[in-house]
C-alpha cells in the first residue's frame, strides 16, 4: 500500500503545535492534541482565538490589516483613558510608544506604519489628531467638530471621519495628511458606528441615534467623495460595533456590538446587501475595535477585555482534523 510520502514526496510533520502560517494541502501530526491535521478550504467564514492584548480596553482606535494592526488609546477597567499603543503581527501583541493624548472613543484609519487617530474623550471631548509612523506619534491639526464614538475610513493622507456623539452627530470631515475639511453630513446622525472603504468610496453602518427612536441602528450609508446615500440596512441593529476598517465599499464585514446586550453576530456586505454569517465571534462583546478586510479581519478589545479574534472568510485556508471511524 502506498504511504503519504510515496504519494506526496515528503513525510508528515510531527509538531507540538499547529503551524501559524497555513499552506493548502499541508499535513502534520499535532503531538499535543494527538491529532492528524491538514489544511483545507473553509466553506464559511469563522472566528479563531488570537493572542490577548496586553492592556484590557474598551473603545480603542485601530488601523491596519490582520497581520499588521496597530491599536491605540481606549478606556481601561479603572475606568480611565489610556494612551497605550500596541502592534499585532498576526501572532502576538507588542506594546510600543504611546499616543500624546490619552483618550477613548476615538477614530482611526490607515495602516500599522501610517495611521491616524482622531477625536475621542479624555474627558472632555477632543478633536485632537495624531499621526503614527510605525514608531512614534506626532500631533496634527484637530477635527473641526469635537466628538467621540465616531468612525472613519481611508488612509493617513486621504482619511474620512464621520458621525459621533452622543448627542448624535452627522458631521463628516476629510483629512489630507495635514488638516480636516468639512464635507456633507451623513443622513442619519449617530454614534457608536463602524466604517470601511476609502475617502471617495466610504461605508458607514450601525450605531445609535439615542435619545431618538428606535435607538439601535442597522442603517447603512455609502459615501462617494461628496455626499452620503442610504442603502440596504444590516440584519442586526447594533451600537458600539466594529468592522473590517480596511475593507471596501463593496466588500465589508461588521461584527460585535450591543442591542442592548452584547452580540457576536457577524455580517458581510457585498456592495448591495448584508448577509448574516454562520460564524459569530467566540466572545460576544460591544465597544471592540476591528481592522482588516472582509476575507481576513481582526477583532480586539471590548468589554473591556483583552480578547483577540481572527476572521477567515469563506474560501480561506483552514486547519482541519482527520478523523477515522
Amino acid at each position: 500500500m502506498a504511504d503519504y510520502k510515496g504519494i506526496k514526496g515528503f513525510k508528515v510533520q510531527y509538531l507540538s503545535a499547529d503551524p501559524s502560517n497555513f499552506i493548502i494541502g499541508q499535513t502534520w501530526y499535532n503531538s499535543t492534541s494527538k491529532a492528524l491535521k491538514y489544511v483545507g478550504v473553509s466553506t464559511a467564514g469563522s472566528w479563531a482565538t488570537g493572542s490577548a492584548l496586553n492592556t484590557a480596553t474598551n473603545f480603542r482606535g485601530g488601523a491596519g490589516i490582520q497581520t499588521a494592526t496597530v491599536g491605540f488609546g481606549g478606556e481601561t477597567p479603572s475606568p480611565s483613558a489610556t494612551n497605550t499603543t500596541e502592534e499585532y503581527d498576526g501572532n502576538s501583541w507588542t506594546t510600543v510608544n504611546s499616543m500624546n493624548t490619552a483618550r477613548y472613543g476615538l477614530g482611526g484609519v490607515g495602516t500599522q506604519t501610517a495611521a491616524v487617530g482622531f477625536g475621542g474623550i479624555i474627558p472632555p471631548e477632543t478633536g485632537a489628531t495624531e499621526e503614527y509612523d510605525g514608531n512614534s506619534w506626532s500631533n496634527s491639526n484637530p477635527l473641526n467638530t469635537t466628538r467621540k464614538f465616531l468612525s472613519g475610513c481611508g488612509t493617513q493622507t486621504t482619511g474620512l471621519a464621520f458621525a459621533g456623539g452622543p448627542p448624535p452627530s452627522a458631521a463628516t470631515e476629510e483629512y489630507d495628511g495635514n488638516s480636516w475639511t468639512n464635507s456633507n453630513p451623513v443622513n442619519t446622525a449617530r454614534f457608536g458606528l463602524a466604517g470601511a472603504g476609502t475617502q471617495t468610496a466610504g461605508l458607514a453602518f450601525g450605531g445609535s441615534n439615542f435619545p431618538s427612536t428606535p435607538g439601535f441602528q442597522s442603517v447603512t450609508e455609502e459615501y462617494n467623495g461628496t455626499s452620503w446615500t442610504s442603502v440596504n440596512s444590516m440584519n442586526t441593529a447594533r451600537v458600539y460595533t466594529a468592522g473590517s476598517s480596511n475593507g471596501t465599499q463593496t466588500a465589508a464585514l461588521c461584527f460585535g456590538g450591543g442591542n442592548p446586550t452584547a452580540t457576536g453576530a457577524t455580517e458581510e456586505y457585498d456592495g448591495t446587501s448584508w448577509s448574516t454569517s454562520p460564524g459569530s465571534l467566540n466572545t460576544a462583546r460591544a465597544s471592540l475595535r476591528g481592522t482588516g478586510t472582509q476575507a481576513s479581519a481582526l477583532a480586539f478589545g471590548g468589554g473591556p477585555g483583552t480578547a483577540t479574534e481572527e476572521w477567515a472568510g469563506a474560501g480561506s485556508a483552514t486547519a482541519k482534523t482527520i478523523t477515522v471511524s
